[in-house]
């Protein structure tokens, strides 16, 4: 162990380990909750009686935990979705909460569900996604809980990339895919109606834009729209005469959340992601609700779910150094009850604060993001790790980050950097990242650590470069195309050659493959262009330390994009590290394998950078 300090240093188990309660649901009557928590250190779903401590385990999920589920509108089913070590052939599961039993509700091999509505008005009967027919695309199913039958309600033409119910849970409307890249939204009048175009957006608007849902009377839509502006719009659209209302908008940043009222499916607040959330309250009868919700707890909140009479919230706050609280409010008192805290063992250490920052790129964009320093080695000549988000059309936001505290822990400076392509800052940010992997994004990220340096910040000798999914092709680049620029790298389950990443997606994204083609590159028409912003063609250019981890079953970048660089660094004698873990996808969700990632980087960067790191005491060495 290096560099005692005056802040101890916190568990990985504590950072990045499960939670010891997470994501509180509550039924539908009001009379129970539901939320996750561990089992034999797998995360399952316990349910018990509000106000009572009678909380049991009611799914038995022995693997990857279950991470996804909501109360069936019934009251006595959990549902909840699995895949097989990470495939994402995700199967839909319901557990009777009386009997115990754990029904697959879509036992098909190689078949990917999805749920795509479900309501109170209809609590026996769902409508989920399946692509059992053609892999590459999701037809409509009606499910009948209570006795599983499914059938076949809409089927998908070949271009559909969503579909959306209306309040009678009927579907009405539909996202098709362009061949330019663009969208089209259908509607029809019911379901044995033609669809009709209503609106056509091109590959400039279609990554903000889409429809949220049907007003209540079903004549209008809901929809996020950026046509004739920079940053998406909420706007009401009426389906028979095709006139808008702007509902919300703001200048500069997309819409993010929209709150609707559960039975009027009137808009109640509508979220921006600024530097921080912030909401537009446009239903005055939850003024006093969001005031009473804001002096609970410090941060900044979000309704997690609703009971059927609206009349209790479960409510969630992130806040930037602690861990997550939840609370019951209940409306008519307009009090609120602590349930618990995701991972209260935090409130025992000493976190970092998380503050926003901006700099003006080389070519005059104002790209924002975070700076999270260690608590007690003040901001001047610190380490630092560059960690890059995925997507790339993602963003980062403020509040608790596992990963940004666990290096702040450690001893390392954490910026975070929203990059030209990034999403929620407008369609103009969002675009000018259209085929820019490698190059002006990448740039983004280094005018960033030039940034730091010139702040002092950051020592120039000690910057290491560290991502997932986009944000590991980062890395890959980062040390491939600047390597001079960062001591060492981190790339998890990034893709290394875009020609292979793009001919490789999953069946069922094919409806996104003409956006990867007009944002990324087409490899047929492309194709040496793509591999001028691929690392592996550039490893010749590494002269830092790699570490380099996969899921052997990712459906996203596959195994061999990393083996493939793997390979080239090893005939060309780089220094790397590499991990793969047989039963994950694209990330990590075991917990053993999560913290055995996490050991082995963090020893990682202390060599390379000199900062802490915990001694590994449970698992073997690589």
């Amino acid at each position: 162990m290096t560099d005692q300090t005056s802040v101890a240093l916190i568990p990985r188990e504590i950072l990045l380990g499960n939670p010891v309660k997470t994501n509180p649901q509550i039924s539908p009557d009001g009379k129970r909750m539901a939320y996750l928590a561990p089992v034999n250190n797998v995360l399952n779903v316990w349910v018990g009686t509000i106000g009572n401590e009678d909380y049991q385990p009611v799914t038995k999920d022995e693997g990857r935990g279950v991470r996804f589920y909501l109360w069936a509108k019934d009251n006595q089913h959990i549902l909840y979705i699995q895949d097989i070590g990470g495939n994402e052939n995700w199967r839909l599961y319901a557990t009777n909460l009386a009997t115990q039993e754990t029904r697959d509700l879509t036992p098909f091999e190689d078949v990917q569900a999805q749920i795509i509505d479900i309501d109170k008005h209809f609590p026996d009967e769902l409508l989920i996604g399946l692509n059992k027919e053609d892999p590459k695309v999701h037809d409509i199913y009606h499910l009948t809980l209570s006795t599983g039958e499914l059938s076949l309600v809409a089927k998908n033409p070949g271009n559909i990339a969503g579909w959306i119910a209306d309040t009678h849970l009927k579907v009405r409307a539909a996202i098709t895919a362009t061949p330019d890249g663009g969208r089209e939204l259908l509607v029809r009048d019911d379901e044995q109606a033609d669809w009709q175009t209503l609106i056509t957006w091109g590959p400039d608007d279609a990554l903000t834009s889409g429809p949220l849902g049907f007003t209540q009377d079903g004549l209008s839509l809901y929809v996020e729209d950026a046509r004739n502006a920079n940053a998406s719009r909420l706007v009401k659209l009426n389906i028979a005469t095709g006139e808008i209302t702007i509902i919300a908008e703001d200048p500069q940043y997309d819409v993010g959340d929209v709150m609707l009222h559960p039975d009027t499916r009137e808009v109640q607040a509508v979220a921006f992601n600024k530097d921080r959330v912030e909401w537009t309250i446009l239903d005055e009868t939850i003024r006093i609700d969001f005031d009473t919700i804001q002096d609970i707890h410090q941060g900044d909140f979000r309704i997690i779910n609703r009971d059927n009479a609206d009349s209790t919230w479960v409510v969630a706050f992130t806040v930037d150094n602690g861990p997550v609280p939840f609370y019951a409010y209940d409306r008519k008192s307009r009090s609120a009850t602590f349930l618990f805290d995701n991972q209260p063992d935090l409130s025992k250490f000493t976190l970092a604060t998380m503050e926003p920052i901006s700099f003006t790129s080389r070519d005059g964009l104002t790209v924002h993001g975070y700076l999270t320093l260690p608590p007690d080695r003040g901001r001047s000549n610190l380490p630092m790790i560059l960690n890059v988000h995925g997507g790339p059309w993602g963003r980062n936001g403020w509040g608790y980050d596992p990963e940004a505290q666990w290096l702040a822990n450690r001893g390392y400076a954490c910026l975070q950097v929203n990059f030209r392509g990034s999403t929620g800052y407008g369609k103009d940010f969002l675009n000018a990242g259209n085929k820019e992997w490698g190059r002006n994004m990448h740039n983004d990220l280094v005018d960033a650590v030039h940034w730091a340096i010139d702040q002092g910040i950051a020592d120039p000798h000690k910057v290491a470069i560290y991502g997932g999914s986009y944000g590991g092709y980062a890395a890959l680049v980062g040390a491939t195309f600047t390597p001079d620029l960062f001591c060492c790298a981190v790339d998890i389950v990034g893709p290394s050659n875009l020609v292979t990443l793009i001919k490789t997606i999953p069946p069922y994204w094919s409806t996104f493959l003409a956006t990867f083609h007009n944002r990324v590159g087409n490899p047929d028409t492309e194709e040496e262009f793509l591999r001028s912003r691929s690392p592996l063609f550039k490893v010749d250019q590494i002269k830092i330390p790699m570490l380099i981890a996969q899921g052997a079953n990712d459906p996203r970048v596959k195994q061999a994009e990393s083996e493939q660089i793997v390979s080239a660094m090893k005939n060309k004698g780089v220094d790397y590290e590499y991990l793969l873990f047989p039963d994950e996808g694209h990330g990590f969700a075991r917990p053993e394998n999560r913290l055995k990632f996490y050991a082995v980087a963090e020893k990682f960067l202390a060599r390379h950078l000199g900062g802490r790191f915990e001694e590994d005491n449970h698992h073997e060495p690589l």
